[in-house]
């Protein structure tokens, strides 16, 4: 005699209590570089691009950020030139302001 696997049988979870994923599809964040309707991404408005970089002096991802591809490559391209001319730091330690930095 064969036995089929039962069917029924749900796959189990990765999760401690084995609940399903729940998956968060929505809407797409507007890109602020479209909404701002911006020609360029200039890397001495640096107030502009201090807007994706985090508190730990690193580009957030497009998925956090809501932009576009085309203008996320902008303003990654404009943010390493901001860095380059020192007018936005790589690291925490070169944010100003702190007395230490948290090692």
């Amino acid at each position: 005699m064969v036995t089929e696997p039962q069917r029924n049988e749900e796959p189990q979870g990765d999760r401690p209590d084995d609940r399903p994923r729940k998956r968060r599809f929505g809407r797409r964040r507007p890109c602020p570089v479209c909404v701002a309707r911006m020609k360029t991404v200039d890397y001495k408005d640096v107030g502009f691009l201090r807007r994706f970089i985090s508190d730990r002096a690193r580009m957030e991802p497009r998925r956090k950020v809501g932009a576009c591809a085309k203008h996320q490559r902008a303003i990654a391209r404009a943010i390493k030139r901001a860095r380059h001319v020192a007018l936005l730091p790589y690291t925490v330690e070169h944010i100003r302001g702190q007395s230490s930095p948290a090692r």
